[in-house]
């Protein structure tokens, strides 16, 4: 058969959202390659995603047929099974949890494997909110600490579209490790430099992205709150905050310059670990420059004072007035969107009074039993919670209880997948229909499916469909088709989609976000802040009504620890999170960097196998010496199984789940406290 290029788009749970070109021949990927679709994305993907798809739809560990588990919990011994039996087990055995504890002893256990409307959260919720399952809080795990900070300050606005930073004077990457992470923000930004503009990077380790800018502030973990009150209050020295624009839409700049003046640069210094005159020097460049664009990443929200550091970055543009024309905060995407989630999942289905778990307590619920009801079945979709859940040793006791009924869906046996009873297998994004926004740019776009779905694996949506019709369901809702579940997640009357329903948008060409008048979604340009005052609150009573007191302003107080090193988990260059994770490139476990003067005072050396431990674990890698950690910092990248690690054990089990962010009760995985020392 003739090859054959089709348009698709990668749904991996990165802000790009890339438009992809796929090459199929007799029904198997062969190919992928970035197409000019999105615009942003302009035909350049990043290399896994252009290396790995094959093996990854069609290699040997991808799921094509129902399992049912034939060994120990986590043992990966597993019996093909039929579908029908599948179902027909999943809805005896939930079935017998709800008559003895009731439906809240069952959950959903998902996250953001794929980013569409559909494979998201669709179908999935309404059979959940139908059956009076415990409802998830999911964004704790990643991207709520930010997101609560930008709302709590802006509004549920869009900020700024990233190709803003292709024409920016200077560009600010702010715990972003944009090079891995953020690929078409970096050629943006190359190509401002190239034009004369300069770059300053905020980040303990010296990412790709660092090593390209003009300014590098190695910042220790933890202390940007502190970074960014000492700019604040140097730009205030110098004169160089904008007055009129404050006192039209800024409420709050008094009461945080209060708190900013306490930090002059030298004492902020000390305790960044930065020298004075580069938070001078970033002073001096922010009051220059115009336009300005910020571009933070989720590793500025990796800690306790995560959301006081959000917010005291992204209020250095408003102090100086430094919004709209050409300048702005890329924060924000998902609002660009007319989403309307409540037609998609259907939270009206559940039962009034449902419970909502956090998700990083599910591995203390399941290991524990402090929730009554008790957690007795459980479902894990889109999620590979051994992996990336803090506290990995409690999750995998959790996982590991013969007594709690799991239910696995997903496209690979993973290690998760192994401590399923039943496994059902899913479809990847080349084999459905999709709707996707990004929460990284301003482009919203449509897939059909490339290739048939291989095996028997099927959609998430057919696949809680059919769980659906098993346990009765049988309302309207859950009988919808694709296109009818694509049209329930975004406003068609929304003038950003130009008169087109959502599931008619081209799939060869996305579809901009723009004001009615066609211009990007900019703040104080096209769009206004959304918040209770209509201003930019850096003083923020709707965030001290929902997470305290302490939440009014941003805050920050020293750490101390009885262990003297700060472990950071950069994103990797291999895989999503740990997604692709069981790709040839990922087998090995990634190194762990240290600084010469942490080496040697441990008489520690390049290449050797070092022990990384706490009180919740230990991990062995290969350590690498290098000035890319300032001293105090280890790195190793997240996202690796548990086959890389000599104990069985990765570094997500030295991260407490008990530690939480100062909003969105978020995670602290770069708040980790830990030390380093020979096998």
């Amino acid at each position: 058969m003739a090859l054959q290029e089709m348009a698709s788009v990668c749904t991996f749970d990165c802000p790009d959202t890339c438009s992809l070109a796929v090459t199929v021949e007799d029904g198997r990927i062969v190919k992928v390659r970035g197409s000019a679709a999105a615009p942003y994305t302009a035909q350049v993907i990043c290399t896994k995603v252009a290396r790995d798809m094959a093996a990854f739809v069609h290699g040997p560990r991808r799921l094509l047929h129902p399992l049912r588990r034939s060994g120990p919990k986590g043992s990966g011994q597993f019996a093909r099974i039929r579908w029908e039996e599948a179902l027909d087990e999943i809805h005896r055995r939930v079935a017998a949890v709800i008559a003895r504890w009731g439906p809240q002893a069952v959950m959903p256990l998902n996250y953001a494997g794929p980013h569409g409307f559909l494979a998201g959260d669709s179908m999935s919720l309404r059979f959940f909110h139908r059956l009076g399952a415990s409802q998830l809080y999911r964004r704790a795990l990643c991207g709520g600490v930010r997101n609560e900070a930008w709302v709590g300050t802006y509004g549920a606005v869009p900020g700024c579209p990233p190709e803003l930073a292709e024409h920016a004077a200077l560009n600010i990457v702010w715990g972003n490790n944009a090079t891995v992470s953020n690929l078409h923000l970096v050629r943006a930004i190359r190509r401002a430099k190239r034009r004369g503009g300069r770059l300053v990077v905020i980040d303990p380790l010296r990412t790709k992205i660092a090593e390209q800018a003009d300014l590098h502030l190695a910042v220790q973990p933890g202390t940007d709150t502190v970074l960014a009150w000492s700019v604040a209050a140097e730009l205030e020295r110098r004169g160089a905050l904008d007055e009129a624009f404050i006192a039209r839409h800024v409420l709050g700049a008094e009461a945080l310059l209060a708190r900013a003046r306490a930090w002059p640069a030298a004492r902020a210094a000390a305790v960044c670990g930065v020298p004075q005159d580069h938070i001078l020097t970033f002073a001096s460049w922010l009051a220059a420059a115009q336009p300005i664009v910020l571009a933070p990443g989720n590793g500025l929200e990796r800690g306790r004072h995560g959301g006081s550091a959000v917010r005291a970055a992204i209020a250095l543009p408003a102090l100086i007035g430094k919004l709209g024309r050409g300048s702005g905060i890329v924060l924000g995407a998902g609002n660009a969107f007319p989403k309307t989630p409540d037609r998609l999942q259907r939270p009206d289905l559940a039962p009034a009074g449902t419970r909502t778990i956090n998700i990083l307590d599910v591995g203390r619920h399941l290991a524990e039993d402090d929730l009554d009801p008790p957690l007795r079945a459980v479902f894990i979709y889109n999620h590979n919670p051994i992996v990336v859940h803090p506290d990995q040793n409690r999750m995998r006791r959790g996982l590991a209880r013969e007594d709690i009924f799991m239910v696995g869906i997903d496209v690979t046996m993973t290690e998760s997948m192994a401590h399923c009873d039943i496994v059902l297998p899913a479809a990847t994004h080349f084999e459905y229909a999709d709707l996707y926004p990004s929460y990284g740019h301003h482009w919203l776009q449509r897939a059909e499916p490339v290739i048939p779905p291989q095996g028997e694996a099927l959609p998430n949506t057919e696949i809680f469909r059919r769980l659906a019709a098993r346990f009765g369901f049988d309302e309207p809702c859950f009988k919808a088709g694709d296109a009818e579940l694509m049209d329930a997640a975004l406003d068609a009357a929304d003038p950003r989609l130009k008169g087109l329903r959502p599931s008619q948008i081209p799939t060869g060409r996305a579809l901009p976000m723009t004001a009615p008048d066609g211009r990007p979604l900019v703040l104080f340009d096209t769009v206004f802040p959304a918040t209770p005052s209509g201003k930019i609150e850096l003083q923020s009573e709707s965030l001290a009504a929902r997470w305290g007191a302490a939440a009014l302003l941003p805050d920050w107080r020293e750490r101390h620890s009885d262990y003297p090193l700060r472990l950071i988990s950069p994103a990797s260059d291999k895989r999503i999170s740990s997604t692709l994770g069981h790709l040839p490139g990922s087998l090995r476990a990634p190194p762990l960097l240290m600084n010469p003067q942490d080496a040697a005072a441990r008489h520690l050396l390049s290449g050797a196998e070092v022990r990384v431990w706490n009180e919740r674990g230990e991990v062995i890698l290969p350590l690498v010496v290098s000035d890319a950690v300032p001293p105090g910092v280890v790195a190793s990248e997240k996202g690796a199984w548990l086959a890389t690690s000599r104990t069985g054990q990765t570094i997500s089990a030295l991260v407490s789940a008990d530690m939480r962010a100062d909003l969105a009760a978020g995670a602290c995985f770069n708040d980790t406290a830990v030390e380093v020392g020979p096998l």
